[in-house]
């Protein structure tokens, strides 16, 4: 919108050339963190008022950590602050016509109104478990095939009428139209190694990718902090490849394909970097404040959107490496606890406890240093899935 209004100011008055600083994405990235930081530092004491207010406390599990019993009624939803200052700051400071952002920030704000709606039951009906697991499922499907179905087609189209047009083709053609090589699946650390997907492939990659990350990501936010930071940081890594994909220089010159408005979501990435950041004010331990599912959902959600935009799905995998395990973990309990129980009559567990924070909470590590260590080793692993980008 700023952007909008800075070029209409120099049509009318020319001799305003210091306006032209809004044409550069990296000063409105900076400009967007700076805003949702500010958004979320300064609204975030009301929230947690109204929140407590409005007694939307988190109710804990009685079979979990027994320390975390200490943490009912803290407010939770507190995801809602990061969507404020992801929504405003991006809308302030992105290009109004660029498709990638709005594809981005609907799956965001979509997953988003799915948590809420799941941490409502929670609350309202007092039942940690929330929302039926089928029912989540099925909204989370319909926004994931709807934007992997977009994006199989805006990977070579800029317009949305040249979108539609390309579907058009597709299913005219008898669903035999190939995507363009941009859309291929990208092997991180080699130079010339990537897979032909086909509309298909592309399709039900995108769906696993953004859905997958969702959920993983909403696994991982159990203790105080623990999810937040590793998604300012996976974020902030996927800006950096967005605006390499949307540059025509430096994608030829690092070999990555060239994707026309990618570089946009940089101003995305920055404005969920400094919405992220002063979340975790309020939600460092002792947490004044959860996200619940409305963050962590919406969160996970705007990752896995723009891992498919910028052709990082592997990458995202490496970056992300915490959220992964987290959802291993419980797949791997819940696999074995199954088949143990079928085959000897009671269920048997490889993890203390799942998901894997847990498990460590339950071998002795405080809840600080699991989240600290957690935070490091994504560190690392960003470095890894950014070394990438040269290293072929």
């Amino acid at each position: 919108m700023l952007l909008s209004l800075a070029q209409w100011l120099l049509t009318l008055e020319p001799g305003w050339g210091f306006l032209r600083v809004f044409n550069y994405i990296t000063f409105r990235a900076v400009m967007a963190a700076m805003t949702a930081l500010l958004i979320g530092l300064a609204f975030g004491p009301w929230v947690i008022r109204r929140l407590t207010e409005m007694k939307i406390g988190q109710p804990i599990r009685e079979y979990g950590v027994q320390q975390h019993l200490a943490k009912s009624g803290t407010p939770t939803m507190g995801g809602v602050l990061i969507l404020i200052g992801i929504g405003v700051s991006t809308l302030l400071w992105f290009d109004w016509s660029n498709r990638f952002v709005w594809v981005v920030m609907l799956v965001t704000m979509g997953f988003g109104a799915i948590g809420w709606a799941d941490d409502w039951r929670k609350v309202v009906d007092k039942n940690p478990e929330g929302m039926r697991s089928r029912e989540k499922f099925f909204w989370q499907t319909l926004i994931g095939l709807v934007a992997a179905l977009y994006l199989a087609f805006s990977v070579s189209e800029t317009s949305f009428l040249g979108v539609v047009q390309l579907f058009y083709r597709w299913v005219a053609s008898g669903f035999s139209t190939d995507l363009p090589p941009k859309a291929d699946l990208l092997v991180p650390f080699f130079k010339t190694v990537s897979y032909p997907l086909g509309v298909f492939g592309f399709i039900g990659l995108s769906y696993f990718v953004i859905v997958g990350t969702s959920n993983a990501v909403n696994f991982t936010d159990g203790l105080d902090g623990l999810a937040i930071m590793p998604v300012v940081m996976v974020g902030s890594a996927l800006g950096v490849f967005a605006y390499v994909t949307g540059s025509s220089v430096f994608s030829r010159y690092l070999l990555l394909p060239y994707i026309p408005g990618a570089g946009e979501l940089l101003i995305f990435c920055a404005a969920l970097a400094g919405a992220g950041l002063a979340f975790l004010w309020f939600n460092a331990h002792p947490a004044q404040v959860f996200m619940g599912d409305v963050g962590a959902l919406s969160l996970g959600g705007g990752l896995g959107t723009l891992a498919v935009i910028t052709r990082q799905e592997i990458v995202l995998g490496i970056m992300g490496g915490v959220f992964v395990a987290e959802v291993l973990s419980v797949m791997i309990q819940v696999t074995w606890f199954k088949y143990t129980k079928k085959k000897f009559g009671s269920g048997r567990r490889i993890f203390k406890m799942a998901p894997l924070h847990h498990h460590f909470e339950k071998s002795g590590w405080r809840e600080t240093q699991v989240v600290v260590r957690f935070w490091i080793i994504t560190m690392l692993l960003c470095l890894v899935g950014l070394a990438s980008l040269k290293l072929r």
